[in-house]
This record gives C-alpha cells, sequence and structure tokens, in this order.
C-alpha cells in the first residue's frame, strides 16, 4: 500500500508543477493523483447535452421557509442528553463576487462526532458512535447572508486512501441556491490542524491562497464564556475570492 510518504512527494511535485506553470486555478484537480479515487471517479468525457435541463427540478428537493426550524441549527440539542466533545460556534457570511450577501440561501451542514465518526451505516470506523449527536444541522441566511451554527469539533478520522491515511477535522457545507441543480459543496477546515499538509483531499486544491479559503479562522468576539469556542468562515461564491465547491 502506498506510504504517507510517497502521497505528501506527490502532492509536493503537483503543488511544484502548478506553482511553475504560472496558470492560476482555484479549483480543485479532477485527476489530483494523490487522492486515489479522484482518478477513477474524475469525467473523462464531455457533458452530455439533455433536452430538457429543466427537468431536474422536478427530482430536487422541496422546501419552504417554513420548514427551516431555528432548532436546525443547533446540533447540540437534537436529543434528550448533551454531546460529548469540545462545543463550537460557527458563522459567517455568504457572499456574492462584488460582496453583496446572500440572503435566505438554505445551508446544510454534516459532519463526524467528537470521536471522528459519522452516524451513518457505511461508517465502519471502530471509534465510539454518539447517542446525543447525529451531526447534521440546516438554517437559512439572514438579510446580511449570516449563517450560524452550534455544533461539537468533529475528530479526525482513518482513511483507505493510502497506509495510515487521516482526514483532518472538518464540516461538509452544502448550499442549495435557488434550484437544486445550483447545489455547491464544499469542506471548511480548522486553523492550525497538524493534517492538513498530509491530506489529498485538501491539497487537491492547487492554488495555495484558495486552500486557505478553506480554513476557518478563530474569532474570540464569537466565543461564548463557559460555552463555546467561536470559528468564522465567509464563503463567496464566484469571481476570483471564491470558496472551492466541490462539484466545479
Amino acid at each position: 500500500m502506498t506510504t504517507q510518504d510517497e502521497i505528501s512527494a506527490e502532492i509536493a511535485e503537483r503543488h511544484k508543477a502548478y506553482v511553475a506553470d504560472g496558470v492560476e486555478h482555484d479549483h480543485a484537480a479532477r485527476d489530483f493523483a494523490p487522492y486515489r479515487s479522484s482518478v477513477l471517479r474524475h469525467p473523462h468525457q464531455p457533458p452530455i447535452l439533455v433536452d430538457d435541463p429543466d427537468a431536474a427540478e422536478l427530482h430536487g428537493p422541496v422546501f419552504g421557509v417554513t420548514d427551516v426550524h431555528p432548532r436546525d441549527a443547533d446540533l447540540t440539542r437534537r436529543h434528550a442528553g448533551q454531546p460529548l466533545g469540545e462545543r463550537i460556534t460557527v458563522t459567517g457570511r455568504i457572499l456574492d463576487r462584488y460582496g453583496r450577501p446572500v440572503r435566505g440561501q438554505l445551508v446544510e451542514i454534516w459532519q463526524a462526532n467528537a470521536a471522528g465518526r459519522y452516524a451513518h451505516p457505511g461508517d465502519d470506523h471502530p471509534a465510539p458512535l454518539d447517542p446525543n449527536f447525529t451531526g447534521v444541522g440546516r438554517c437559512l441566511t439572514d438579510a446580511d447572508g449570516v449563517y450560524r451554527f452550534t455544533t461539537i469539533r468533529p475528530g479526525a478520522y482513518p482513511w483507505r486512501n493510502h497506509d495510515n491515511a487521516w482526514r483532518p477535522a472538518h464540516i461538509h457545507f452544502s448550499l442549495f441556491g435557488t434550484a437544486f441543480t445550483q447545489r455547491l459543496v464544499s469542506q471548511m477546515y480548522f486553523p492550525g490542524d497538524p493534517l492538513l499538509p498530509y491530506d489529498p483531499v485538501f491539497n487537491a486544491v492547487l492554488d495555495e491562497r484558495a486552500r486557505a479559503r478553506l480554513i476557518a479562522a478563530y474569532d474570540h468576539g464569537l466565543s461564548a464564556p463557559e460555552w463555546s469556542l467561536g470559528y468564522r468562515w465567509d464563503i463567496v461564491l464566484d469571481g476570483p475570492a471564491a470558496t472551492w465547491a466541490e462539484t466545479r
């Protein structure tokens, strides 16, 4: 099985080639070999044109403002007891390329628990499940484009990309826009995580500045005394300062 040293060398080679090429890309490389499954899954053929592209909307999710309850944004109060782990507040603004707020945007998150395990039957990581944490939440942005979640800092977890591979702590974000076909999915990481340099998913974003935009900032002003630590992560939907999205 490929070792971490071999994966790290491949990552360094791709980053070096990107800098030498001199052409800026703020999106991830779809054929990023250190991320082994991306080589198998990325499209090799041009897109197929369909007769009725709007037909996809008939199969998309339908929700109204009243379907999203304020308690959906607090992942620590969804069960009878308190979840284990470090409670955090994650907030930020959803902006367009001109810095204008994107209002009424459905924002969904999902994540592993503090032990690094998802409440999903497909996760067989031998870490404990938390009966008081299922790791999913949602909210709508307000008039200033602000979203806000209270949750638990997720733990790192192993994956089978290579020998001794571990994913850094991260939270998955989904933004739906005004239609299902406009959905964007990304990942938020935490500052100072020692696993970031080793992670092929994070490093598949070749541009160093674009990678930095995936890392939240600790904000002491958002930390609540004796309650939670605060992190701020703004999402820019397009333009030169756009936050990388997995659907590109």
